[in-house]
Order: C-alpha cells, then structure tokens, then sequence
C-alpha cells in the first residue's frame, strides 16, 4: 500500500510538471503570432500579443512554485521563450512601427535615422538576451530576490508594447522616428545597467488583506478592459521609471548624508 501511494504520488508529480511548461509554451507562441501580425502590418494586435505573453510568463513560475515542480528544464525554457517574446518579438515590432513609414522619405537625415533605427531594434535584442543570460546566471544566488540588477526584458517588451497600443498610428515624421530611436537606446541600457527593479516576488498575498487584495485586483481588470491604452501606458511609465529614481534617490543620499 505504501509503495502505490508512493508511485501515485511521483506520477501525479509528473503529471503537474508539465502545467507549468503549458504556459510557457503559450508564451512562445504569443511571440510567435505577434512577429506574424507584425510581418503583415497588424501592429496593435502584436502589441497585445506580446501583453498576454506577459501574463503567462508571470503564471508560469508562480504555478511552478505553487505545485513544486521547478526544475532546470523548466528554467531554460522560459528563457528561450522570454528570448522570442520579449526580445524578438517587440524588436521587430519596434522596428517595423517605428521606422518602417520613413524608409520610403528620401534625404540624408531620413536615411540615417533610418540606420539608427535599425541599430537601436537590433540592441533592444542584444541587450535583452544579455539581459537573460546574467539572470540565469544570477538565478542561483541566495541573496534578496526583492529586486532585479537592470531592467527586466519583459519590462522592456512592455514599454515598447504599451507605446504601439496607445498610439496605434506607426510613427510618420522623422522626428518621431527619432526620439523612438532615442527611447529603444535607453531601454536597450536600462537591462544591462545595475539600475535597481523590484521584482514583486517577495510579496505575498496572503498576508494581505484578502478584501482588499480581490477590490485592488478587481478594479485594475476594469480599468484595463475600459481603458486598456491609458492604463497599460502608465503601468508601464511608472515601472521603468522607477528604477531611474531610485537609482537618483540613492546618488542623492550618498552624496548628501544629511539627506533623510
């Protein structure tokens, strides 16, 4: 009896493991589709694509560590999806939205914002998988998991995401088309800088409220539905600016010790 309670026990195991990777799957392919929608010009739809591979990067791990069932496996292949949906995907993306209007504009300056943006999709790729690579490195570490060492990649990929669904309309000026240059620039350093992030994982639900926690949880879905463009925009705004000042605040107090 024993011994079939224990086999029954390492086959439901087995059977939960593979939860986890189900989600993981769905994320590739929601970066799949979203360099699909973005090859035929359907630029919001990629945007939100790569939002819904968001939410499922997020179950994945939490549902891996909810039944137990972490393993290396598991690990790798969340990063080769984060690589597809996260980095792939919204460099694409960035690309074909944010500089594919001007390649038709003739003149030395639409030419090389032209270029600039090609070199500023292509970092946002590089600067992602490096990205993901210190953190596999890192992953092992038992120091505090409070924050991320640089900007998360999904950040990133929500930041660009964000922009695409706001304003829909690719960019059609050239000097548009160069300050999104300028911003990919930025998020491509933000990943691979020591710029501080939290990263949400030391919170814990059920210590909270539970009332509260379902009214907080309930009116952000709403205020998504209602007001996806906004709402995702400053979500987004807020997250990568965060880092920024706190990264200003820390300057601030070590230069200024009487600072509180």
């Amino acid at each position: 009896m024993k011994r079939r309670r224990i086999r029954d026990q390492a086959r439901i195991q087995r059977s939960l493991s593979i939860i986890p990777s189900l989600f993981t799957i769905g994320n590739i392919f929601c970066g799949y589709y979203s360099i699909i929608s973005t090859l035929r010009g359907n630029w919001d739809y990629a945007a939100v694509l790569i939002g819904v591979g968001y939410i499922l990067d997020g179950l994945d791990g939490r549902i891996a560590r909810l039944t137990k069932t972490t393993s290396e496996f598991g690990v790798q292949l969340d990063s080769i999806a984060d690589v597809i949906t996260f980095g792939v995907a919204p460099g694409m993306l960035a690309f074909s939205w944010g500089f594919g209007a001007i390649q038709g504009i003739e003149g030395s300056v639409a030419k090389h914002v032209f270029q600039l943006g090609s070199v500023a999709s292509f970092a946002f790729v590089v600067c992602g998988a490096l990205r993901l690579a210190r953190f596999n490195l890192q992953s092992a570490d038992t120091a505090s998991k409070r924050y991320f060492v640089g900007l998360p990649i999904p950040g990133g990929a929500g930041m660009i995401a964000a922009i695409v669904h706001y304003f829909k309309t690719p960019t059609l000026l050239i000097g548009s088309a160069l300050l999104w240059a300028l911003l990919l620039l930025l998020v491509a350093f933000l990943m691979i800088s020591t710029v501080r992030y939290s990263s949400f994982k030391e919170f814990d639900v059920r210590k909270a409220k539970p009332s509260l926690a379902l009214f907080v949880t309930a009116m952000l879905i709403a205020l998504v539905l209602f007001y996806s463009e906004e709402v995702l925009l400053l979500m987004a705004k807020i997250y990568v600016s965060s880092g920024l000042i706190g990264k200003l605040l820390h300057t601030v107090r070590r230069f200024l010790p009487g600072v509180a």
